[in-house]
């Protein structure tokens, strides 16, 4: 049986490089994201929700067309609300909206600090 020389020290690929950017056709899709001011309002509200007891959890989705922060009451429902980001709407009707959980849309608009507004109308008790 013949023995492995540990004294070899010529060095020899274990596999071939391969450039990602060409394998992919080097158009790598845009990913829609929140950007740090942007979560920095989104997350303002949600705290405040939170320590009102309001929300308990959040969920955040980057898509190729949009973003989407979900918020939800317990973490096994679906959510109660979506603030969602699509650029593609931004000339039209506003790149920023707030969905209810039924799928109606509550607030849309071209900048999110006034969207958000919509989490700032509180209940109001009517007697009768």
């Amino acid at each position: 049986m013949g023995t492995a020389d540990l004294t070899d020290t010529t060095v020899q690929p274990s596999a071939a490089l391969i450039d990602l950017a060409q394998v992919r056709g080097s158009t790598v899709p845009d990913i829609v994201s929140f950007d740090r001011h942007e979560l920095g309002q989104i997350l303002r509200v949600y705290g405040r929700m939170v320590a009102a007891g309001e929300w308990r959890d959040y969920a955040i989705d980057t898509l190729k067309d949009r973003a989407v922060f979900s918020i939800f009451r317990r973490s096994s429902e679906m959510p109660l609300f979506r603030v969602e980001k699509t650029p593609k709407l931004a000339r039209r009707q506003g790149a920023y909206s707030v969905t209810a959980a039924g799928g109606l849309v509550m607030k849309r608009g071209h900048e999110l600090e006034q969207v958000l507004r919509v989490f700032d109308k509180s209940l109001k008790l009517i007697e009768s």
